[in-house]
């Protein structure tokens, strides 16, 4: 178990980073190859982007759980971000000892009244099934299932507190892709970041360019996963337009129209409030 904190200010955006690489010898699951890639990539952006970033590697589902539910006893400035890389089923994530965590339970904690009102961000780059997605070589790519049955897990929707959005690396049902160089959903999540000012795009809209790009952008090789492809998809319960990357004191926030967001506020500060899931992808 390893864990890396960077210097912490007063209040900031967080994010939290836990990815499994290694599991216990004991634990019949593969070693997942370009985990490091994905994990460096993506603290060096975020940072950048002002968050205060955390990483915990290769810690046992009892420590992925508690790791969320102290992050989500903390306020933050604007925005949380949490990002889970392990092998998965649907509904769950594995701990490096090889333990289900149920996402359901992670996200439930981040309905307290420490993250009201705040913009909370789910990545997760893990399968939720064993199926592949037909279209038409990537030399040693691997997936990110694992050999128990699926679940059926509903109440992961339910349990999405409102101002949340998850990224899914695939479907319900569907493998996720990783190569040693890195996992096209999480790759694809830093090029729009960092090479094609997606910081500066409406949450809904960068999702959306994300799952166009991996449906369109990616295609595996080799004899055996040849030709199969993947399509990220996206749960959110947001209730007004958010921009989760633009720095306040940037120029490119203040392009962001502020009457969109004295409108947003009003819409939630209405008293009968009630939390609306929409799921693309």
């Amino acid at each position: 178990m390893s864990a890396c904190r960077h210097p912490k200010e007063s209040v900031r955006n967080r994010a939290l980073i836990v990815c499994i690489e290694n599991f216990y010898l004991d634990v019949d699951l593969t070693q997942r190859r370009g985990v490091k890639r994905d994990m460096k990539r993506l603290d060096k952006i975020l940072t950048k982007l002002g968050f205060h970033v955390v990483i915990k590697k290769d810690i046992k589902a009892d420590g992925i759980y508690e790791a969320f539910k102290a992050e989500s006893e903390e306020t933050v400035k604007e925005c949380f971000i949490g990002v889970i890389s392990s092998h998965g089923e649907e509904g769950v994530v594995f701990g490096a000892d090889g333990c289900p965590v149920k996402l359901a339970e992670v996200y439930s904690y981040f309905g307290g009244p420490l993250m009201e009102g705040k913009n909370k961000l789910f990545l997760i780059q893990a399968c939720r099934g064993h199926a592949l997605d037909g279209g038409v070589e990537t030399d040693g790519v691997e997936t990110d299932s694992s050999s128990p049955e699926e679940e059926e897990s509903l109440s992961e929707l339910f349990s999405i507190p409102i101002d949340t959005a998850v990224m899914y690396a695939t479907p319900p049902g569907y493998a996720a892709f990783m190569h040693p160089l890195g996992s096209v959903f999480i790759q694809t999540f830093c090029d729009l970041l960092e090479k094609e000012r997606g910081s500066d795009l409406e949450i809904t809209r960068l999702m959306t360019r994300l799952n166009h790009q991996v449906a369109y952008n990616f295609q595996a090789r080799g004899k055996v996963l040849g030709g199969k492809k993947q399509m990220s998809c996206f749960v959110t319960s947001f209730t007004r337009e958010v921009f989760p990357f633009v720095d306040s004191s940037s120029t490119a926030a203040t392009e962001v129209d502020p009457s969109l967001t004295f409108t947003a506020r009003q819409l939630v500060n209405e008293p009968e409030r009630t939390q609306k899931i929409i799921s693309l992808g």
